[in-house]
């Protein structure tokens, strides 16, 4: 393959993967952060203290934790790209349901099965990435992707209300 050719090739599946790849990473950062939009309210209506919102808010971690190393040796026997996906629909299916918690040990449980099922999402985006990126290039092709955490920063806020 030319030179030419291969960056030719390397700059359209750039343009057809990394923007969705931000997409998600998006509202992956959006995902995490969207219970802290909602403190306000759901303080109210669970009745937890600061010090049970902010540990129920910190359960997501653990749940992160403990299960990235084995989320990653899934992914690499499953398949990037159908392990991804199953990560995506957990993890929408888990935040739709924290509505359900009515008290701190439902919010705890739903907090730390949302870590649990976003738990290697991030290294799992960067080992998809290794499958179509040469070294060389996956340095720009991560920075790029990268640039959704300020995009979520910006978006957030107005977002959520």
């Amino acid at each position: 393959m030319t030179h030419d050719l291969e960056r030719s090739t390397l700059k359209k599946v750039a343009w057809r993967i990394v923007p969705f790849l931000c997409l998600l990473y998006l509202l992956n950062i959006l995902d995490r952060a969207n219970v802290g939009f909602a403190r306000l309210t759901m303080q109210e209506d669970l009745g937890l203290s600061q010090a049970t919102f902010d540990l129920g808010y910190g359960m997501f971690y653990l749940g992160y934790l403990l299960f990235e190393v084995p989320s990653n040796l899934l992914m690499t026997k499953v398949g990037a790209r159908r392990w991804i996906a199953r990560i995506m629909i957990s993890w929408g299916i888990i935040s739709a349901m924290t509505m359900l918690a009515r008290d701190q040990w439902t919010f705890y449980g739903m907090r730390i099965l949302l870590g649990v099922a976003e738990a290697g999402f991030f290294p799992g985006i960067i080992l998809y990435l290794s499958y179509w990126f040469p070294d060389r290039e996956r340095g720009k092709v991560t920075a790029f992707f990268m640039l959704a955490i300020g995009l979520a920063s910006v978006f957030g806020n107005p977002i959520s209300g």
